[in-house]
Order: C-alpha cells, then sequence, then structure tokens
C-alpha cells in the first residue's frame, strides 16, 4: 500500500508540473503574440519622414557645432572662453528635434541666440548681399571687419543643414525644406535671427558690400539686408553707413553708386537719419580680387571711383 500511496503522488506532481508547463508556455505565446500584433500595428500606422527638396541634416552635426564651437572660444577668441558650448548644442537640438519643419518659431531659436550672442566692436560690423566669397576672403585677410559668419552664431551655421521630423529619430538627414517649400524651416529662421541680432548689434560707422555686376540690381529688398538688417540698424549707434559696389573681375558692370538700386537703398537710409558715403570697387578689395587675377587687365590699373549720393 505505502508503494500504491507514493505512485499516486508522483503522478499527482507529474500532472500538477505539466500543467504549470503548459500554461507558462502559453502564456509567453500570449505575450509573443501580443508583441507581433503590436508591431505589425506600429508598422502600419507609423509616419514616413517627410521629404523635401533641400539636402538634409548635416552628418555628424553635432560634433561639427561643438567642434566649431570650442574652436572659436578657446583658439579664436579665447575671452569668450566661458561660453558653454555643450548648453549651446542642446539649445540648438532642442530648437528643431521632432518638430514639424515648416512650423519653426523665433521663441524655439531665442534661448540659443541668448547664449551664443557676444558684443561686436563698434567700426568692424560688416554686412554683404551676393558677395559671399569677397565678403569672407577679406575679413579672413582683414582683422578689422566681422560679417554675421564671423560671430560665434554665424561661424557654427556657416553651410550647414539642419532640421527635424515629428518622427523618430527626430532628425532629417534625408532632406530639409527649402525656403520656397515653407518660410518657416529651421534655416531662415535662424538666420533672420541671426541677421536681426548682428544688425541690432552694430555700432560706429558699418561697411555694406553689394555686388554690382548682378543685372537685377546691387541692392535687393528681398534680400536679408534689404529686408531685416537694414531696418534693425539703430540710428542711435550707428554713426554711418559706407557703401562698397563691387564689379567681377572681367564681370559686366551692371551698376555703380549711381544706379537705381543704389538710389534706393541710400533713400531709405536717409530716411532712418544715417550719414551715407558709397564707393564703387574699393580699393582694398579690389586688390584682393585682384590676387586672384593678377595679370587681368582690370588689375592692371585697379582704379577706383568714389560717389557720395
Amino acid at each position: 500500500m505505502p508503494f500504491q500511496q507514493g505512485s499516486a503522488r508522483t503522478r499527482q506532481r507529474t500532472v500538477l508540473l505539466v500543467g504549470i508547463v503548459v500554461l507558462l508556455a502559453a502564456l509567453v505565446l500570449a505575450v509573443v503574440l501580443a508583441s507581433v500584433l503590436t508591431h505589425g500595428e506600429r508598422g502600419e500606422v507609423a509616419p514616413k519622414m517627410l521629404k523635401w527638396k533641400d539636402r538634409g541634416t548635416t552628418k555628424n552635426l553635432q560634433e561639427v557645432i561643438l567642434g566649431r564651437c570650442y574652436s572659436y572660444v578657446m583658439a579664436r577668441y579665447p575671452e569668450l572662453g566661458d561660453k558653454d558650448c555643450l548648453k549651446i548644442w542642446e539649445s540648438l537640438k532642442h530648437a528643431f528635434i521632432y518638430k514639424d519643419p515648416c512650423n519653426i518659431t523665433s521663441e524655439d531659436y531665442q534661448p540659443l541666440m541668448e547664449l551664443a550672442s557676444h558684443p561686436i566692436p563698434c567700426n568692424k560690423s560688416l554686412f554683404w548681399s551676393k558677395t559671399n566669397d569677397l565678403a569672407h576672403r577679406y575679413t579672413k585677410s582683414n582683422q578689422n571687419f566681422l560679417t554675421l559668419e564671423d560671430t560665434l552664431l554665424g561661424y557654427m551655421a556657416d553651410r550647414v543643414s539642419w532640421c527635424g521630423d515629428p518622427s523618430a529619430p527626430g532628425i532629417n538627414y534625408e532632406s530639409c525644406p527649402k525656403r520656397s517649400e515653407c518660410e518657416s524651416n529651421p534655416s531662415s529662421v535662424f538666420w533672420k535671427m541671426a541677421s536681426k541680432m548682428f544688425a541690432e548689434a552694430a555700432c560706429g560707422v558699418v561697411q555694406v558690400m553689394l555686388n554690382g555686376s548682378i543685372e537685377a540690381g546691387a541692392f535687393r529688398s528681398s534680400s536679408i539686408f534689404g529686408s531685416i538688417e537694414i531696418f534693425n540698424l539703430n540710428p542711435d549707434k550707428v554713426s554711418a553707413v559706407h557703401i562698397w559696389v563691387m564689379h567681377d573681375i572681367g564681370g559686366p558692370q551692371s551698376e555703380s553708386c549711381s544706379g537705381h538700386s543704389i538710389k534706393r537703398l541710400t533713400s531709405i537710409l536717409e530716411e532712418r537719419n544715417f550719414k551715407i558715403t558709397c564707393e564703387d570697387n574699393y580699393r582694398p578689395v579690389q586688390l584682393l580680387q585682384c590676387v586672384y587675377n593678377p595679370d587681368h587687365t582690370d588689375c592692371r590699373l585697379c582704379t577706383n571711383t568714389m560717389a557720395n549720393p
């Protein structure tokens, strides 16, 4: 009898263990099935990355921004060494990550502007329009002038692109919207705010380098300079505006200081009570142009003319 009782107990334990194993297997199967179904549903409804016409976010954007920031505040301008580059990067990232790239606001960038802003010495501000390469070649050779791209904000962002996307990973590396696709894109909003701040900081004599070889006119009201910077110069801080109308070496001379668009520019400046001078082919800049074209006939005489509208 004891042997039969032991066998009964063994069978009961076996049945119990089998039941537990079956129950656990059922639970595992249920979890796996639920996971598969959930992922399948997510895959069906997950939003796709938006597609735009401009290049996507610069690869390794964080490393690029941090590297430029540290280079600027540690090597180029050590007096700005108190700037926190990590906070500056985080502020830039939070301005656009996981956001609709056509719905960026000035409020998104305000913390970044405050973190990266710094004073601009008087008489050093150089504004430009359609003279990008020439203006920056000049500021590299002459430390007496600074463009927006020579400030911390502009130096970090120059020739770099970025935009977000509502779907993971929150940054679009494939494409970003052009200004023609939407005005409130990350790049346009950033440069408008940075340009406004650069103009507001200008003091003393400011310089403006324009392209007189453009058929449409050297001054364009739709440009960043014509629509933002010119209206944020402070007449109480800026004593005079010097306009340089530069012509391409060997290129057309579509407009000079007496041209129609320059007259429109001087009219706007005069209405805002600025003193104005205008010079065609400002000699120091023209000499820089001739470094790259020493044998051209335009460089043999290297003459210039003065005009005071």
